[in-house]
């Protein structure tokens, strides 16, 4: 049995029923608990439940938001971001309520808790909320206009699923820039259903695309290792290493290969944990081309 706590609200799973209901008439004799029956709504994401699976969405919270912003009557868009579009800090001019911007990429983030295909164009909104400009606003509408076109979209989670982790990794190098970072970007999959994803800018510069695509293996790897934590606390062991994919098969040499100290000396030793998991066979580092991961 597994509990999801946030503040006041509890959200029990488990495999025994009588299990369950020992532990709410616990908890309401403890604590004076009010029991809202089967998952259908937590934290503002939908929930529904069949034979097949579950599906989650927040189509409620979507809609909220486009009704506070003005888009409900919106032209959608096909995309939540143009493609091509670098954001600057310094085009534009600066929004006279900056805190109307702040609040909207706040909610926005939240999303993407069930709209992955959102979260790079959240990513890049979420680097100006210290100063944001009109073009910044202008951006973080279309994504709204993109919404505006699929509410109710989610992710759905089947019954049925193979205890399998794999993961794809990429990077966008120097993509930034005004500080010519690289963006790392990757998606877990437990079976066929997609349960981690993250767009993020790296802490340091890359003096090299493979470097940049290692920095983002190295990202990939330690949140693979929390998953097989959480696996494990959950009494469930996966049977074979996790396959990760990656488009550069330099990258993939390095965490291979004992023998690029000279081209890799100056990645930092936190980076080379990739390495030290594909030794212990947690990982399997295999190559995919770049066409098949562009969604």
């Amino acid at each position: 049995m597994a509990l999801l706590i946030y503040v006041d609200d509890i959200l029990v799973a488990g495999t025994d029923s009588a299990q369950i209901d020992r532990l709410k008439q616990f908890l309401d004799k403890t604590f004076k608990i009010k029991d809202l029956g089967h998952l259908n709504y937590f934290l503002g994401i939908e929930a529904f439940i069949s034979t097949d699976g579950l599906n989650i969405c927040q189509r409620k919270y979507t809609l909220e938001i486009l009704k506070e912003y003005g888009f409900m009557d919106a032209k959608p868009a096909k995309t939540p971001i143009t493609a091509g579009q670098k954001l600057s800090s310094l085009e534009g001019t600066p929004l006279d309520k900056p805190e109307v911007y702040r609040r909207l990429v706040g909610k926005l983030l939240y999303l993407t808790n069930t709209r992955p295909e959102i979260t790079y164009a959240v990513q890049q909104l979420s680097q100006y909320v210290d100063k944001p400009r009109n073009t910044h606003l202008m951006a973080a509408h279309r994504v709204l206009r993109y919404l505006k076109g699929s509410p109710g979209k989610g992710m759905f989670y089947p019954a049925n699923s193979q205890i399998k982790l794999q993961g794809f990794s990429d990077s966008d190098w120097a993509t930034c820039a005004e500080t010519m970072k690289s963006v790392t970007g990757y998606c877990i999959y437990f079976g066929k259903s997609l349960i981690s994803w993250k767009t993020k800018k790296q802490a340091t510069v890359s003096r090299s695309s493979s470097e940049a695509e290692y920095r983002a293996l190295a990202s990939t790897v330690c949140e693979v290792q929390w998953l097989l934590y959480l696996l494990a606390d959950l009494k469930v062991k996966p049977n074979s290493p996790t396959t990760l994919f990656c488009d550069n098969k330099f990258a993939i040499a390095i965490g291979e290969n004992y023998v690029f100290h000279e081209r890799t000396k100056h990645i930092e030793i936190d980076c080379h944990v990739v390495k030290q998991k594909v030794y212990e066979g947690v990982i399997k580092l295999m190559s995919v081309p770049s066409q098949k991961t562009t969604c």
